[in-house]
């Protein structure tokens, strides 16, 4: 049995017909292919509200419904029973969603189509890519240049007017039901609604007059981007017969793990081992950052667990807010093993005062450090 269309909306039957496009809105944006790529159910999900809403929007088709039910729509009438395709959807309502998803004001498009009734012009498969990045490209940003396969138009190839719809990509059909004769539009089959069909094409393009050509793609990477995100390149997906414009190039970022440094958010945390004759008398030592070695002090005495904070030295935020801190963990190297001399200096100070632990106030637990990382 269909699902009830108020349902579906989640609205009642004395929804106002602001409410019920409201409703429609909601849906349809949270359903949207755009932030559901390759999920059928959220696919089914949209299909349903968009039938829903094209039902419930007009004031004589809501009449018949709140009547007779899905019944009304049997034998032809209306969707015939069997829905929306995504085409429709499109081409019907994405003025609705006033750049909601970007593109002028509608739909950035699925399945191929964008735009409004009628003609329309086909859009390209999108091509997904992998690219890695070290953590010194991801902390500085960095143009990549890959080498991508893709579809692209091949020369000499003509196109003619579609004798099917003459050029408008849609069909209108006439159907008797129990309430009438209804007209309906749909997608062009033979032109797929781009309104234009093959007329000369060369021996090395496809049905679609299409090639595969390589073509090397430059790739803006902003600094701060994190593993597993995805960025968009325009335009360099395949390419669309006719006067289609070409999908996209879809990049997802891999990110490399680094010898020394680990990340967390937009800061860098780095260990630094060291002895504890250092420890006792200071020194400096030379420490890995994203923009290369640096050396850094460490005052006498310096106690295991002490946390150094360069700030600025992290990563870029991706939102431009700066960047974040690299924070060093000092680790004092404890020996295992010592030799005859050196166990009986040690054994000379293991009441010495000097070497009984004092804690100062300003000592901080390791509680409080870890707090501190993360105000």
């Amino acid at each position: 049995m269909k699902e009830d269309y108020y349902e579906i909306l989640g609205i009642n039957k004395s929804a106002s017909a602001a409410e019920i496009k409201k409703a429609y809105r909601k849906k349809a944006i949270q359903y949207h292919p755009d932030k559901n790529p390759d999920d059928p159910k959220a696919e089914e999900m949209f299909k349903k509200a968009a039938e829903a809403y094209e039902v419930l929007s007009d004031p004589n088709k809501k009449a018949r419904y709140d009547q007779y039910g899905h019944a009304a729509f049997e034998n032809g009438g209306g969707f015939g029973g069997g829905g929306m395709n995504m085409d429709d959807i499109f081409s019907q309502f994405g003025d609705i969603f006033g750049g909601a998803f970007g593109g002028g004001g509608g739909f950035s498009g699925f399945g191929g189509f964008g735009g409004g009734g009628g003609q329309r012009r086909v859009k390209g498969s999108n091509l997904r890519i992998r690219v890695k990045l070290t953590l010194e490209e991801v902390a500085n940003g960095v143009e990549k240049k890959v080498k991508v396969r893709r579809k692209v138009q091949a020369d000499g190839v003509t196109y003619k007017t579609c004798s099917t719809c003459n050029g408008q990509g849609q069909v209108t059909k006439i159907q008797n039901t129990i309430l009438g004769r209804m007209q309906t539009a749909a997608t062009c089959s033979t032109c797929s609604g781009s309104g234009q069909i093959i007329d000369k094409r060369p021996s090395n393009a496809d049905a679609q007059g299409l090639k595969v050509d390589e073509e090397t793609v430059s790739i803006n990477i902003p600094a701060g981007v994190e593993d597993g995100m995805q960025l968009k390149v325009p335009n360099k997906g395949n390419e669309a017969p006719g006067n289609g414009v070409p999908g996209d190039l879809l990049v997802a970022i891999e990110t490399v793990d680094h010898d020394t440094l680990k990340r967390e958010g937009d800061n860098l945390h780095y260990d630094l081992y060291i002895s504890l004759s250092d420890a006792v008398l200071g020194t400096s030592k030379e420490i890995d950052t994203v923009g290369g070695k640096v050396r850094i002090k460490l005052e006498s005495g310096i106690q295991s667990g002490k946390i150094l904070r360069l700030r600025g030295k992290g990563i870029s935020s991706l939102n431009g807010y700066g960047s974040g801190d690299l924070l060093v963990h000092v680790n004092v190297w404890t020996p295992k093993e010592l030799n005859k001399e050196q166990k009986e200096f040690f054994e000379r100070m293991q009441h010495n005062e000097n070497f009984e632990p004092k804690p100062e106030k300003s000592d901080k637990s390791f509680f409080e450090k870890v707090k501190d990382m993360f105000s």
